[in-house]
């Protein structure tokens, strides 16, 4: 495809803390099934390639590092793999990538739930890894410590470089997994009593500082053979675990210019990629839609108001009108984005406006297609066809 990719990111209520309080929002329905399968067919209806769930082990804040105390924001989460298994079946041609959190969730048990995703999903599954090395997350589950350092400090960039090394050796585990089973493996033959060939199932004996597993998996090879593995990376040691470890990366660039300064960055760290293919990169946008900047610059003042706090993001905040964010994808696209991942301040109004009039526009300029096309996540990514590691060339 000659235009940029475009997902958007699924969180209950939208972006801003203050975004369920609006008319419309569904808070009553958060944690119900129906609510999450409206908002993926929501999403298709703007033929999107993607959405992402988001997911960690600490109730909502939308203060980096910040404890959730505040009884005015959505609180509570639905397990994000389990959400895209429930929403699979009713999807027709969306990717579903949930988050899942590396440092308190064994790889061999999210490979083989993700493996099942692609299964149910007939080949659109994906994964977000997390690291999630912080010792708030760390005290639910008492197994770890990680230190409770200030960001920024010495304490804090070694404890970050030590979680993406985990992050990049666990990525590896898993799709080892993935291939630990040749995809003609299950022979299902009646008359001899076979089922599966079991020379055809193979061990993976992985041995790192951070894990040592032998497989092989319990489930078959995914339909993708390789689902896709998504990290989001704001700094250096997140690029490099990109450049390593990823077949999508998520980006938080300010401007076009930061957008370049990062793509140098992960294509410096690249001579250690053992991937086939390039990663591809996805720029972060928050979005407050509109019909001008100044109406969608209102609807920011008056959640902001709500709040009692300017909003703030890691990515950059967007607040304009449809076709000036169709222009700003296109730019970033021009500017070196493969991708742009909407985070929709309020759901589902922006998430509306997304699909029924930045989409528009982006179709009516040749960049976006009209319908799905029946190809797998790889395929819409242009990705080549991932080889099994262990089966005879």
């Amino acid at each position: 495809m000659s235009g940029p990719f475009l997902g958007v990111a699924l969180t209950a209520g939208g972006w801003h803390p203050q975004a369920w309080r609006e008319d419309g929002a569904r808070a009553q329905d958060f944690f119900t099934a129906g609510y999450w399968v409206d908002l993926v067919a929501e999403a298709e209806r703007g033929v999107l390639d993607f959405v992402t769930f988001e997911d960690e082990f600490t109730l909502q804040s939308p203060y980096a590092g910040a404890p959730a105390r505040r009884v005015d924001h959505v609180t509570g989460r639905l397990d994000a793999v389990l959400t895209a298994a429930r929403v699979a079946p009713t999807a027709r041609g969306i990717g579903l990538l949930p988050t899942a959190t590396v440092a308190h969730t064994e790889p061999f048990q999210l490979s083989k739930a993700i493996a099942t995703l692609d299964f149910v999903s007939g080949g659109r599954a994906g994964v977000r890894l997390r690291a999630g090395a912080n010792a708030t997350e760390a005290r639910h589950f008492g197994r770890r410590e990680f230190p409770d350092s200030p960001v920024g400090t010495a304490d804090w960039r070694r404890a970050v470089a030590a979680a993406f090394t985990e992050v990049s050796d666990y990525a590896e585990v898993i799709r080892r997994l993935w291939d630990s089973w040749e995809d003609d493996a299950e022979i299902r033959d009646v008359a001899t009593g076979r089922f599966v060939d079991r020379d055809k199932l193979h061990y993976i004996d992985f041995h790192s500082e951070h894990f040592s597993v032998r497989g092989p998996s319990i489930t078959p090879r995914p339909p993708q053979g390789q689902p896709l593995v998504t990290v989001l990376a704001h700094q250096q040691d997140g690029f490099e675990l990109i450049a390593r470890s990823a077949d999508l990366g998520l980006v938080t660039p300010r401007n076009p210019a930061q957008l370049g300064q990062i793509r140098a960055a992960i294509r410096a760290a690249s001579p250690e990629r053992t991937l086939p293919d390039p990663p591809i990169v996805v720029a972060d946008v928050v979005v407050f839609l509109d019909g001008s900047e100044a109406a969608a610059r209102a609807r920011k003042e008056r959640l902001d108001l709500l709040e009692g706090a300017e909003f703030g993001s890691d990515a950059t905040v967007f607040t304009g009108s449809p076709t000036d964010l169709a222009d700003l994808i296109e730019d970033w696209h021009a500017a070196g984005a493969d991708g742009i991942r909407l985070r929709p301040a309020t759901i589902p109004d922006d998430l509306t406006r997304i699909v029924e009039e930045v989409v528009p526009v982006l179709q009516q300029r040749g960049v976006r297609p009209s319908r799905y096309d029946g190809s797998s996540l790889r395929e819409r990514f242009e990705l080549t066809a991932a080889i099994n590691r262990y089966a005879p060339a």
